[in-house]
Order: structure tokens, then C-alpha cells, then sequence
């Protein structure tokens, strides 16, 4: 009975020892971590800051990997840029999963990872750099961008040649479509050709599964609704949209009695560009105060006439746009695009609604001076003819005399005519009296 008890512990000893390590290796598997970001629709600022508070949450809590899940045609080179500086920063390995399209500036992106997997059917290339109007952008903007493409490539040893035709037009690599004249695009199976992939995965679990990580625990990164609005209100297209808006409503406002509709647009506009520069990290309290500055002596300029106070409030308010955006190209392009909508609106609403808008009573002025309401330019005195008075002043040639016992300015032909000598009218010429001395 003794030896049976005695086996019995034994046994049930060495299951629970079986047990505890095969607990604490599930558990040591479980405790790895992977942080995924989603990299998706248009690359901006807002976006920038969003990765950028992401790769940071991911370092605070100690994760095992990065994986960035691109979908993207690309975006602002800057905000693009900043996501690069990021993305090398970080201690942690970071995975680029294009499961679509990494297209521009997406491209550039998914060459700063550290290694790059895709989906079946996925592309990443295209990423000449180009101006808001569609233009190729000036040699210095090419020569830099030309230079980052290289730099991203050789940085995780890629064969740099290639992220160059995605850029430049004049690099020939005929094998893969991109003859002269032609970006560089490389599908899933190219881009492992030529080492610009680590691998093709189906899905997520697929590459968690290739890169070691199947019983990692997953942590996906959302954007908080704040920084959704704030890459909105940043986006390149939106940014002049919201400055016309402001810029038309504060005009038609500055015509219409009291404050209305209009200038509520107006103001709620160019308070939702800054809140989304401000959100997306963009735009500091100095460009909010120069801004406020602008419209404190705007409005003084109404009490205070001279125009300096208008110019430099004016300038102010010019000046805190263009600290909020950080980029003076695009600020100057939004600028022009919004001066000429309000410019254009204006007309229009004075030409085709002028007359049945009271908003433009003040803009206009209907009154006139006519006949029918009973306006005279002047009296006409062509009954004085012929009449004889006395100089009461000394006539040089002009003076006062009194004609028929009314006191006249009048005037002589020339002569000079001394007080209290009598005169005569000769000829009256709408409110000139001329008299003659008798």
C-alpha cells in the first residue's frame, strides 16, 4: 500500500512537471507581441503624426515586431519623408506588408522597412515626384528625391538601380516594362525577383505564420476620431477647399449688416483648418495667435482709418497660415486657388444677384441724383438781368452787392469796382451773377 502511494506521487510529479513546462512554453510564446499599423489611403501629414504616435505606443509597450499593412497611391513627399525618419528611428523590426497597392509615396515607405512582404496581384512602384499642379517637380526636389529612393533601397540591401526607375523616367529597365520613358512598377513575383520582396503571403496570418510570429499575440493600432478628422482637414485637396470657404464667407460678411451666416462659415472654416493642423501636429499656439492677432486688427482698422492696422492684420493672418501648413509651396498654391474662387464668387454674386441680395446695399450704391425726385443742379436768376443795385463791398472782381433788395454774391466783367458805387447786371450764368458798373 506504502510503494503504491509512494508511485503514485511519482507519477503524478513528473505530469505536473510535464504540465508546468508545457505552460510556461505557450506562455512564452504567447508573450510575444505584434503591433500592426494600417498604412492607407492618401500619405500626409496627419498621417505622419499617426505613425508617429503609433511606432511610440508600439516601443512603450514593448512589442516584438512592427508591421505596416500598406494600401496607398502615395501622397505629400513631405509628410512621406517624415514617416521614413520614423520608421529608421525605431528599435524594433519593422515588416511592410503590401497587401495591395503601394504605389509614390507608399513605395518610398515600404523601402524603409525593414524587409517588405506581398500579397498575390499587389504592385509598389510609380513614385516620380510631382508638383499640386501635375507638373514634374524642379531639379532640386528631383535631385533629393532621387537620392532618398537610393538611400531607402541601399539601407536594407537592395539593389538601388531599381528604386531609381521607380523615380526617374530616363533609367532603363526594359525586362521588367520600364524602358526609357516609362516608371518602374513591380508586381508580387517581379519584386521577388529582384530582392524588392522577402516573400508572398495570402493574408495576415500567413505572414505572422512566415516571419515566426503565428502564436504572437496581434495589436492593431486604430486611428483615434480625432486624427481621422485631422487627416482629413489636412488632406492637400481639402486645405484650399476650407481656405476659400473662409475667405469668400469673411468677404460677403464684410458687406452685410450685422453678422450672419456667411461670416459664421467663413470663421467655422478656417477654425476647422487650424484644428486639424493643430491635431495632426502640423501647427502650433503661435500660429493660432498670429492668427487671432490678424483679425483683432482687422477689426480695429473699422475704428481706427489710416489701412495700417488692415495691412497688418492682413499679413498676420497670411503669416499664421503659412506657419500652421509648414509647406510654403502648397500654402501658396491653396492661397492663390482660394483668392481666386473668392474673387470670381464675388463678381458673380454682385453681377447676378446684386439686385435682389441685401447683402450688397452696402456694395452698391441705387440712389441718384434725378429731375424726377426732385434734384436741381442749381437755381437759375435769369430775371436779374437788366437789374440795378449798390456795391456793398469792394468788387476784386468778385464781392457782394445788393440787387433788388437782396443781398448776391456777384462778379465783374474784369474791372474793379469800388463800395457803394451802383452796378448793373449784365449776364447770369447758371449761379454766376456778373455785373457792370454804371
Amino acid at each position: 500500500m506504502r510503494k503504491r502511494f509512494f508511485l503514485f506521487l511519482i507519477v503524478f510529479a513528473f505530469i505536473l512537471s510535464i504540465y508546468q513546462g508545457f505552460t510556461s512554453i505557450i506562455s512564452a510564446e504567447s508573450n510575444e507581441k505584434v503591433y500592426i499599423i494600417p498604412v492607407e489611403e492618401t500619405v500626409e501629414k496627419g498621417l505622419s503624426q499617426y505613425i508617429k504616435r503609433t511606432v511610440s505606443d508600439a516601443q512603450s509597450q514593448k512589442v516584438d515586431h512592427i508591421i505596416l499593412e500598406i494600401d496607398t497611391l502615395g501622397g505629400a513627399v513631405d509628410g512621406a519623408m517624415e514617416i521614413a525618419d520614423t520608421l529608421r528611428s525605431s528599435e524594433i523590426p519593422i515588416t511592410a506588408y503590401i497587401n495591395r497597392r503601394a504605389i509614390s509615396a507608399g513605395a518610398y515607405i515600404a523601402l524603409n522597412a525593414n524587409q517588405i512582404y506581398m500579397a498575390p496581384g499587389s504592385q509598389m512602384g510609380s513614385a516620380a515626384i510631382i508638383t499640386g499642379d501635375g507638373n514634374a517637380a524642379d531639379d532640386k526636389a528631383q535631385s533629393l528625391w532621387l537620392s532618398e529612393m537610393r538611400e531607402s533601397a541601399e539601407r536594407n540591401g537592395r539593389d538601388p538601380k531599381y528604386a531609381l526607375a521607380m523615380a526617374d523616367k530616363d533609367v532603363d529597365i526594359p525586362e521588367y516594362g520600364a524602358g526609357k520613358g516609362d516608371l518602374l512598377t513591380l508586381e508580387t513575383k517581379q519584386a521577388l525577383e529582384v530582392g524588392y520582396s522577402e516573400g508572398t503571403a495570402m493574408d495576415r496570418d500567413d505572414l505572422l505564420k512566415q516571419l515566426g510570429y503565428n502564436n504572437a499575440v496581434e495589436i492593431v493600432a486604430e486611428e483615434s476620431f480625432a486624427e481621422k478628422v485631422a487627416r482629413f482637414l489636412t488632406n492637400p485637396v481639402v486645405v484650399p477647399i476650407l481656405l476659400s470657404i473662409g475667405s469668400l464667407g469673411l468677404v460677403v460678411e464684410l458687406y452685410s449688416p450685422g453678422f450672419g451666416v456667411p461670416g459664421s462659415m467663413g470663421l467655422a472654416a478656417l477654425l476647422l483648418f487650424f484644428y486639424g493642423h493643430l491635431v495632426a501636429g502640423l501647427a502650433g499656439m503661435e500660429s493660432i495667435i498670429l492668427f487671432i492677432l490678424g483679425i483683432i486688427f482687422i477689426i480695429a482698422e473699422f475704428f481706427v482709418p489710416g489701412g495700417i492696422l488692415g495691412i497688418v492684420g492682413f499679413v498676420s493672418i497670411i503669416t499664421s497660415l503659412y506657419v500652421a501648413s509648414g509647406d510654403f509651396v502648397h500654402m501658396t498654391i491653396s492661397l492663390l486657388i482660394s483668392f481666386a474662387v473668392s474673387i470670381t464668387a464675388s463678381i458673380l454674386l454682385v453681377k447676378v444677384f446684386g439686385k435682389r441680395m441685401n447683402i450688397f446695399k452696402k456694395l452698391i450704391l441705387r440712389d441718384s441724383t434725378n429731375t424726377e425726385s426732385g434734384y436741381v443742379s442749381n437755381v437759375s436768376r435769369a430775371e436779374l438781368v437788366g437789374a440795378e443795385g449798390v456795391a456793398l463791398t469792394t468788387l476784386r472782381p468778385s464781392g457782394t452787392a445788393i440787387i433788388s433788395d437782396e443781398r448776391l454774391d456777384v462778379v465783374t466783367e474784369g474791372g474793379f469796382i469800388t463800395k457803394g458805387n451802383k452796378v448793373k447786371v449784365v449776364k447770369v450764368e447758371g449761379s454766376r451773377i456778373v455785373v457792370r458798373e454804371l
